[in-house]
């Protein structure tokens, strides 16, 4: 049988553990970064993770995870300048990728949908922009204030 050149997308039970794994790395990371705050390697992993994480949901058609994880990826990686990831940042984050466990764990194994309403999504990635801008003490535009 001849395969097709274009690349197919792993089986389901394949993308749900290596979801997991990397939803997993990105708790870490965020561990690490409560005990050595704003370790440029712990935020790389963290940011690397959430992107990772972000193409192979959008490759198996799982649009809110990967839309979330990309949102969560573009509020930290949006400032012109280094962020101090203070506590109710990390806080924020965690309780993102707290409900992202949670979102995953409600995929169907045997469809891949996940059907939900995107307000708490929406609500926690307000609360984590507002903690990133409320940190922005700098004279860069990318500052409200």
């Amino acid at each position: 049988m001849l395969k097709d050149s274009h690349e197919c997308a792993p089986p389901l039970p394949e993308f749900l553990l290596e979801a997991q794994a990397l939803l997993a790395k990105s708790e870490d990371c965020l561990s690490h970064l409560h005990l050595i705050r704003n370790d440029e390697e712990a935020i790389n992993c963290l940011l690397a993770s959430l992107q990772s994480l972000a193409q192979i949901a959008a490759r198996h058609a799982i649009s809110p995870l990967a839309e979330f994880a990309l949102h969560i990826h573009g509020v930290l990686e949006r400032t012109a300048h280094p962020v101090d990831l203070n506590d109710p940042i990390l806080d924020a984050l965690r309780s993102c990728l707290t409900l992202m466990a949670w979102q995953l764990e409600l995929v169907d194994p045997h469809n891949g949908q996940l059907n939900l309403d995107d307000s708490e999504q929406l609500m926690l990635i307000g609360e984590l922009t507002q903690q990133v801008t409320q940190n922005c003490t700098c004279t860069y535009p990318s500052c409200s204030h």
